[in-house]
């Protein structure tokens, strides 16, 4: 086994880096939270000419058939920059799926789009009727009935939810399952949409340790900043315990995430626990440092002027994202007996 990332894929993490610091910088994601999309919109619009967003597609569909480990680097820096967008959705779930079980007409239709970021997929599961970025994306793939269908959003019913998280605006989707939007049946779509559950539970943890790492950053630039009886904060005891702590708490979340990416690139026998123990401990992580970094910051942490407040909010979000920690232990649990 490699236990080291390759060249390539951390050339295309430092590439996905540095359009992220040009293009999602906090302003970026403060103005998504108002409902200025513009600037995000940018941001999804030039990694698309990076390749990122369609990196899982064929190279048949536009793509660089890469896997799910290929992604995590990548993932990461954009939870780093607490990018708005169904990314995950897109690039983790939604073009494989498509791929796999889309029909030949959905797949000409979308597959391309969605390869050069052009069209925007969510995705619903059986038990998801609650879908982040639903009413901005393009195309919805849901799971209903042991079935699935792909259908343009604007031919789905979506009603707006409010959320911890505003640049994750949610919505509750509805359509009539036609056989018009009845996606192939030829193939055992129960299985492919539970590997778009691992994805998604594997893609959303590396972005919660991104969060992690940015937000551990902000604070310890805070406390290099605030000063108190003429001496920066970082310089107490107290204080410095505290980052001390979120750094080992986000250094052991990191190789649990890529390990259980590894696991489910190679389709290794006990992936799902992998992913499960990926996302149990990335979102531990995120929420633990989320704590210390607020603590630091002390009662500015609380208000939206601060950017942490935005970078918290979405690490809360996404560790309840495609299952809690209950869920995930539950699953262990399971596996275990």
């Amino acid at each position: 086994m490699r236990f080291a990332f390759t060249d390539d894929q951390k050339m295309l993490r430092d590439t996905v880096r540095d359009v992220l610091r040009r293009e999602c910088s906090p302003e970026v994601v403060r103005d998504a939270w108002e409902g200025k999309t513009e600037g995000a919109r940018s941001a999804w619009n030039t990694l698309a000419q990076t390749g990122l967003i369609g990196m899982t597609a064929s190279e048949g569909a536009g793509g660089m058939s890469m896997s799910e480990l290929d992604l995590l680097l990548p993932l990461e820096e954009t939870g780093y920059a607490a990018m708005p967008g169904p990314i995950v959705d897109t690039a983790a779930v939604g073009i494989p799926l498509l791929e796999a079980a889309g029909t030949d007409a959905q797949r000409e239709r979308w597959l391309g789009l969605a390869a050069a970021g052009e069209a925007r997929i969510v995705v619903s599961f059986e038990d998801r009727e609650m879908v982040p970025h639903a009413a901005s994306a393009d195309i919805l793939i849901a799971e209903r009935g042991g079935a699935g269908y792909c259908l343009p959003i604007d031919e789905v019913s979506v009603v707006p939810e409010r959320s911890v998280d505003r640049t994750r605006e949610v919505g509750k989707v509805a359509f009539e399952p036609s056989p018009s939007y009845r996606m192939r049946e030829d193939v055992n779509t129960v299985a492919l949409f539970a590997l778009g559950r691992e994805r998604a539970a594997l893609a959303t943890a590396a972005q919660l340790v991104g969060l992690s790492r940015r937000m551990l950053d902000m604070a310890v630039q805070y406390a290099k900043d605030r000063e108190q009886f003429g001496k920066p904060i970082g310089a107490q005891q107290a204080i410095k315990h505290r980052l001390a702590n979120a750094l080992i708490e986000q250094e052991f979340a990191r190789p649990t995430v890529y390990r259980a990416g590894w696991s489910l690139a190679t389709g290794a026998r006990d992936a799902e626990v992998d992913v499960s123990l990926a996302k149990i401990y990335a979102g531990q992580a995120a929420k633990f440092v989320a704590k210390q970094a607020l603590q630091v910051h002390g009662a500015i942490g609380y208000t939206i002027e601060c950017d942490l407040h935005m970078w918290m909010k979405r690490a809360w979000a996404l560790a309840a994202a495609h299952g809690d920690a209950a869920h995930h232990r539950e699953r262990v649990g399971r596996h275990v007996l």
